[in-house]
C-alpha cells in the first residue's frame, strides 16, 4: 500500500541546500518524518519509509546572484518593513562573534566543503582594534587568542558596486584567506575565497553593520597538455576553414602604358 510522504518546508530547504551531495536520497529526515494529527493528536510516523523518498535532481542548488543576496540582507535587517523568508536561516545562517567569520577557520563553519560549493552567512562587522577604522579580519580562536597559523582574510582588487535597475544597492568585496609562512616570510595564499556584500552607497561598511558573505573553496583547474592544446587548435582551424572558405585572389592585370595599342584603339572615334 502506498504511504504518504511527510516533509516540512524546512525539510525541503535542507535537501535543496545539500543537493550537491552524491547521495540524493532524502534519508535523514528526523523530525520532518513525523507529524501530529490536528484532530486526534496521533503521531504519524513515516521514518520507516524515508529511504524510499525521492531525492532532488542533479543541479538543484541555492545560488543567488549578487543582487538577490543584497535583497536577502535587506529583509534580514528589515529595510522598509520587509521581513526575511520563513526559512532563510536554512540557507543563510547567522553566525555570532563567538563562532563568527573571524573567530573560526572556514573549514569549521557550518555547511562549508572543499568541493567548490558555496556557503552563505549573515554576520556583523567589528573593528580590529579599539581605535581606528581597520576591520577585524584575522582569525582567532573562541578564547580570543590568536591562532598559531596566523590566518587572515585579505581584500583583493577593488570593491564593486551592485546596481538594481541603475540604482546603487550596495557593494561587493572579494577576500582571500592567507596563512602565515612557516619560514616567517610572505604569507601563503590559500584556496578559500569570500565574497562580502553590504548595503548603502558608502564603499566601506560600518562597525556593527550586518553583511552577507559567500564562502567557497576554489578548485584548481587541470592544466591543459601541450599536445591537447595543439590538437584543439588544429580542429578549430579546420572547422573555421570548412565554414568560412577563402575566396581565391584574382590576378590583377598589369597597368598598361599610355599610347598602348589597346588604349589607342579604345580612344579612336568610331568611323
Amino acid at each position: 500500500q502506498c504511504r504518504s510522504w511527510l516533509i516540512t518546508c524546512r525539510g525541503v530547504a535542507k535537501k535543496v541546500r545539500n543537493a550537491h551531495c552524491s547521495n540524493r536520497q532524502i534519508s535523514e529526515v528526523g523530525a520532518e518524518a513525523c507529524r501530529e494529527c490536528p484532530n486526534c493528536k496521533h503521531i504519524i510516523d513515516n521514518s520507516d519509509v524515508a529511504i524510499q523518498w525521492p531525492g532532488l535532481p542533479a543541479g538543484v542548488k541555492f545560488d543567488p546572484s549578487d543582487l538577490e543576496l543584497l535583497e536577502h540582507l535587506e529583509q534580514k535587517i528589515g529595510v522598509g518593513g520587509s521581513k526575511p523568508h520563513m526559512f532563510i536561516d536554512e540557507f543563510i545562517p547567522t553566525v555570532e562573534n563567538d563562532a563568527g567569520i573571524c573567530y573560526s577557520h572556514p573549514e569549521n563553519l557550518p555547511g562549508t566543503n572543499k568541493d567548490g560549493s558555496s556557503a552563505h552567512f549573515f554576520h556583523s562587522i567589528s573593528n580590529a582594534y579599539g581605535c581606528g577604522q581597520r576591520k577585524r579580519r584575522r582569525i582567532s580562536n573562541s578564547d580570543r587568542t590568536t591562532s598559531d597559523e596566523h590566518v587572515r582574510w585579505h581584500k583583493t582588487g577593488k570593491s564593486k558596486p551592485v546596481y538594481d535597475n541603475g540604482v546603487m544597492k550596495g557593494w561587493k568585496k572579494i577576500l582571500v584567506l592567507y596563512k602565515g609562512s612557516q619560514t616567517g616570510g610572505k604569507p601563503d595564499k590559500t584556496d578559500w575565497v569570500m565574497h562580502q556584500y553590504h548595503l548603502g552607497v558608502e564603499e566601506n561598511e560600518k562597525v556593527g553593520e550586518f553583511v552577507v558573505s559567500k564562502i567557497f573553496y576554489q578548485l584548481k583547474t587541470r592544466p591543459v597538455d601541450k599536445s591537447e592544446a595543439e590538437m584543439a587548435n588544429e580542429e578549430s582551424t579546420a572547422f573555421t576553414a570548412s565554414i568560412c572558405p577563402k575566396t581565391p585572389m584574382t590576378k590583377i592585370p598589369p597597368c598598361r602604358p599610355k599610347n598602348s595599342p589597346c588604349e589607342t584603339e579604345q580612344n579612336d572615334p568610331v568611323q
